[in-house]
């Protein structure tokens, strides 16, 4: 039987498409920062030099936090219920451990991509806005999270700056996607 075109995937069926985007994704952004003779992980010799601190961590896990507390303030606006409405009945029911999944392969993946290899090419700014179109999709109710995705790119991308590396970034992308995706699942996935 074939699965009606307003039903969701299934949480599994979502974790094995996310693996194979992602590993592509992140295989593409490998490709890009040895094309152009840089690590992926560092913004600069210098910063790889330097290394990960464990405030990179502590930083990453703050501004995750904060970025989730935005999140809740702004589903409680007209356009923020909608959106959280719109994208719960997209994603259907999801697990803790599929949040966490597919969490952690987009966090790092994503930033792998546009912080690690864009950024250093393209500049804050230019990648902030390919990394909200990124996440444009094409219903009404979705076109505030395109922004919301571009504010966020410009936060990762400061963090990215900041630390010189992407632990922050990526750290911060993961918390705000588990616990974002979670809450929409329970709220919004079933219905």
């Amino acid at each position: 039987m074939q699965q009606a075109e307003s039903t969701p995937p299934s949480g599994a069926l979502l974790v094995k498409t996310a693996a194979v985007f992602y590993g592509a994704l992140l295989a593409v952004a490998w490709g890009w920062a040895s094309l152009m003779g840089r690590s992926l992980w560092f913004a600069s010799t210098a910063a790889e030099q330097r290394g990960v601190a464990p405030l990179d961590l502590a930083l990453g896990l703050v501004v995750g936090v904060l970025v989730v507390a935005i999140s809740a303030a702004l589903a409680r606006t007209v356009w923020g219920a909608a959106l959280s409405r719109a994208l719960g009945q997209l994603l259907g029911i999801l697990s803790w451990r599929d949040c966490l999944v597919l969490a952690v392969l987009s966090g790092v993946s994503e930033e792998a991509f546009f912080r690690g290899a864009l950024q250093p090419q393209l500049g804050l700014v230019a990648t902030s806005a390919l990394f909200g179109l990124a996440h444009l999709v094409p219903r009404r109710e979705l076109a505030p999270w395109c922004l919301f995705s571009f504010a966020a790119g410009l936060l990762l991308g400061l963090l990215f700056e900041r630390t010189g590396n992407l632990l922050a970034p990526s750290v911060a992308h993961i918390v705000v996607n588990a616990v974002n995706l979670r809450l929409l699942s329970v709220k919004w996935g079933g219905a």
